[in-house]
């Protein structure tokens, strides 16, 4: 991965403060991992790499999505309602930095995230926390106490940032999940899901760069694809298109 990478310019954490984008528009596209050395070859002029205190180009990450016991916020996704929350504790393991997250989707399309730093300790049962659960009975629309630790992942991440500091593209790779509710595990390793992150949908470099691979916008969540995965028993009719098209990915041979 470091060889791929090893062409762009860095861009240090700090540095990287004010291209947060906690209110944005997110653009998801799906690709084979064969696909993303060509990708990252195209865009290496163009962006900056964030990389760690020691040089390292990508990052480690941990999250942990709560959920209902039947399952309120996937069912809520797969019924296609715009409006729509995530809540999640998430490590952020290369700094061991831990938060609790809530992603609010809107009816414009429109995703602002709220967290707040949380101790180690409260990742897998930030709720029992009283300061925890006030934040989260405050940004949720959902009763904090009917809500259970649901769906795990570990994904590695790619960030990159455009020249002019106004979007930034997550590069998720690696994914594995992990249900607690059904004990079943899975993982993806031919898949990479790109997010571009933008204050506004505008033009961008990186979107006319896949256009001219052929490469389209497929919106994804992974912890309905987690959580697709790992039990067989919710709905998933509406996302039959998406898996049918993860699949079809796992087909492409490298260049």
């Amino acid at each position: 991965m470091k060889d791929l990478l090893k062409n762009f310019p860095p861009i240090s954490l700090s540095e990287m403060q004010g291209v947060k984008l906690m209110n944005r528009v997110d653009t998801k596209y799906l690709v084979a991992r064969v696909q993303l050395p060509a990708i990252l070859k195209r865009l290496e002029s163009d962006y900056f790499v964030q990389t760690s205190e020691e040089g390292v180009p990508y990052s480690h990450y941990q999250t942990l999505y709560y959920d209902t016991p039947q399952q309120t916020m996937y069912h809520v996704h797969h019924a296609g309602k715009l409006h729509r929350q995530k809540l999640r504790a998430r490590i952020y393991c290369d700094t061991q930095d831990v938060f609790c997250e809530v992603k609010t989707k809107n009816n414009k399309k429109r995703t602002k995230k709220k967290r707040i730093p949380i101790p180690m300790e409260c990742y897998g049962n930030m709720l029992e926390d009283p300061d925890i659960r006030d934040f989260v009975s405050q940004k949720l629309e959902y009763d904090v106490c009917q809500l259970v630790p649901q769906l795990e992942n570990n994904f590695d991440r790619i960030t990159l940032v455009n020249r002019d500091k106004t979007e930034r593209l997550t590069i998720d790779s690696h994914l594995c999940f992990y249900n607690r509710y059904t004990g079943e595990s899975a993982e993806i390793p031919h898949l990479v899901i790109i997010e571009l992150k933008q204050d506004g949908n505008y033009p961008s470099f990186f979107k006319q760069v896949l256009a001219d691979m052929r490469i389209h916008p497929h919106r994804i969540s992974k912890y309905c694809l987690g959580t697709m995965l790992t039990n067989s028993s919710v709905k998933r009719n509406r996302f039959k298109k998406k898996m049918r098209r993860i699949a079809k990915l796992a087909q492409l041979k490298e260049a």
